[in-house]
């Protein structure tokens, strides 16, 4: 995989953190797409956040060496999503199982922040049964994700699923990839998790950031506001400053992107939000109530 600090030159820019968790928080990244997108859509994926990726695999109904792409031998259609799914988390788990703690689904047309995703999943391990993406509400009691926004499997969720096919716990009860998906996690007890940030704004998003920011632009009659899981919000509120992804990113907004979130910066300004300040500042009360009780008991002693 290439070094993602070659997408941009970012010699002067402190990356240990980000560099720190590429190493620890591995994740495999498999994209969605079909021999007529490899040129239109899946390139520009390939030259743009996919380098972040620990590894990364480009799933087709058909194998294409030279991009490569892997052939899942199905056909091609929006009725097929749930079974190239099913198929290329097989292939994942017969191949790469051990090359990555967690595994990602994106469409071709997905921008993914893999550095703000390791941000989220370092709070978790991988030997948990859990999956994050937008938590839609409807049909599934636990919810389910969005499968435009993707979504990603920990090692046990990715074991659990793959295995329920193999015993028939699972089946393809349908062709709504994201949904039939989200059926099948809540019967092998896989957890629909809380992808948020530690301000409750969304991370995981299905449409393009401007559809979500601007006000007005998506009718109050549009599905989505039925189908949000936690309260969504409309304008700036929208979206976290960790946000993992958007969706129905079209291959000239991937370079944009690209460009707006590793690239441009405001001079004079240190960053705004720190996802870990309330954590830390809960860790050191207690240190500091740690401290305070053993020189009281110190005193006590003393005396």
């Amino acid at each position: 995989m290439l070094n993602p600090a070659c997408l941009w030159n970012t010699t002067n820019e402190n990356k240990n953190v980000a560099d720190g968790l590429y190493e620890k928080v591995k994740i495999l990244c498999w994209v969605m797409t079909g021999p007529q997108n490899l040129e239109k859509k899946a390139r520009h994926v390939k030259a743009t956040w996919a380098q972040r990726c620990n590894k990364i695999l480009f799933m087709s109904s058909e194998e294409n060496k030279d991009f490569p792409a892997v052939g899942l031998e199905t056909k091609e259609g929006r009725d097929q999503l749930y079974w190239k799914t099913i198929k290329a988390f097989q292939y994942v788990y017969d191949h790469y199982f051990d090359a990555a703690d967690w595994f990602m689904k994106a469409d071709d047309d997905t921008y993914v922040i893999l550095d703000n995703l390791r941000w989220l999943l370092s709070k978790y391990s991988p030997e948990q049964p859990i999956y994050f993406g937008r938590r839609f509400k409807p049909y599934v009691k636990q919810g389910y994700m969005s499968g435009g926004a993707g979504y990603v499997l920990s090692k046990e969720a990715l074991k659990r699923f793959v295995t329920a096919f193999r015993t028939n716990k699972c089946s393809h009860s349908s062709s709504i990839e994201d949904l039939a998906l989200g059926k099948c996690m809540e019967i092998i007890n896989v957890q629909a998790g809380d992808s948020r940030d530690t301000n409750g704004r969304e991370t995981f998003h299905p449409f393009v950031p401007e559809h979500l920011l601007i006000r007005g632009y998506l009718p109050k009659t549009f599905w989505y506001w039925n189908y949000n899981y936690y309260p969504a919000v409309e304008g700036p509120g929208c979206c976290s400053d960790l946000a993992v992804s958007f969706h129905y990113v079209d291959s000239m907004t991937m370079y944009h992107l690209e460009y707006l979130i590793y690239h441009l910066r405001p001079y004079g300004y240190l960053y705004r939000y720190n996802p870990d300040s309330a954590k830390n500042l809960e860790e050191q009360n207690k240190n500091e109530a740690l401290e305070d009780n053993q020189k009281l008991k110190q005193t006590i002693s003393e005396n």
